[in-house]
């Protein structure tokens, strides 16, 4: 029994010393980031620019076609499902991050190529993220038909619906809930696994594992970075989706000094 107890433990011993050291910041320390994301939008602005219009072009094209499909009441929930894929959307970004911090030039057909970089295991956690968002809109459109019933309002009715009528506050806060538990753990597993999978040769486990660990040991400060990236994403959505030019690339790029901050050397 002893001998079986040693092993598990050296065991876990083992598989927490696979990962990399974690460091313990302050808590101010996501406005760094933010700055640190500024100054790099505006060193590389074509880069960073064309990535946001590519959000707001993706966006109007998302609310086009949900128009067209007569589905107008999955627009909230997707708009709030951008922030699920928003990792994996801006690998091209971490890695503008990354050549600036290398001094090296910054173009498009180099950012593009960046995903070619360790790009099983970026897709793998791509597809992690895209279940979780389809996991999500499933529950968004039960917890709709719950409260709305299966008749959905027509797209000029939808605000009042939702906003201004009796269900409106319990609607609300259970999609909230839900909502902000899937935010959580998908924050989790993710708020540094892809910068670190582009950056080093590893797996998406112990990226992911790198990851939660990360949120653990910080999670004061993570809790402030979370609810920063859900105010500027927020922020950028309200106005028509054209604050997203700025607030997508700012967030992505804040998003690579968030993991050089936070995760060590590989040992």
């Amino acid at each position: 029994m002893v001998d079986v107890t040693t092993h598990r433990h050296t065991a876990e011993q083992h598989s927490t010393s696979t990962l990399p050291h974690i460091r313990r910041i302050d808590t101010d320390r996501p406005w760094v980031w933010l700055a640190r994301g500024w100054q790099d939008l505006w060193a590389a602005p074509t880069v960073s620019l064309v990535y946001g219009l590519l959000a707001v072009v993706s966006s109007f094209l998302l609310v086009a076609g949900l128009s067209m499909a007569e589905m107008q009441y999955l627009v909230l929930p997707m708009a709030a499902g951008f922030m699920l894929m928003g990792p994996v959307l801006a690998v091209g970004l971490y890695e503008t991050a990354r050549l600036l911090e290398r001094g090296e030039r910054v173009t498009l057909l180099a950012v593009i190529g960046a995903y070619r970089r360790n790009a099983t295991q970026i897709a793998t956690i791509g597809l992690v993220l895209m279940l979780a968002l389809l996991a999500w809109i499933r529950v968004a459109f039960l917890v709709f038909a719950l409260f709305f019933s299966s008749q959905p309002p027509a797209f000029d009715q939808l605000v009042d619906r939702i906003f201004f009528s009796q269900q409106t506050i319990p609607f609300l806060l259970t999609g909230s809930l839900i909502g902000g538990v899937i935010a959580a753990v998908v924050f989790s597993i993710s708020v540094v696994a892809l910068p670190m999978l582009l950056d080093r040769d590893t797996d998406v486990f112990t990226a992911m594992a790198t990851s939660v660990a990360a949120v653990q040991e910080n999670w004061r400060a993570m809790l402030v970075w979370a609810a920063l990236i859900a105010l500027f994403t927020a922020s950028g959505l309200s106005f028509a989706f054209i604050g997203l030019v700025l607030a997508f690339p700012l967030i992505g790029l804040a998003s690579w000094h968030c993991y050089r901050d936070v995760v060590g050397p590989e040992r």
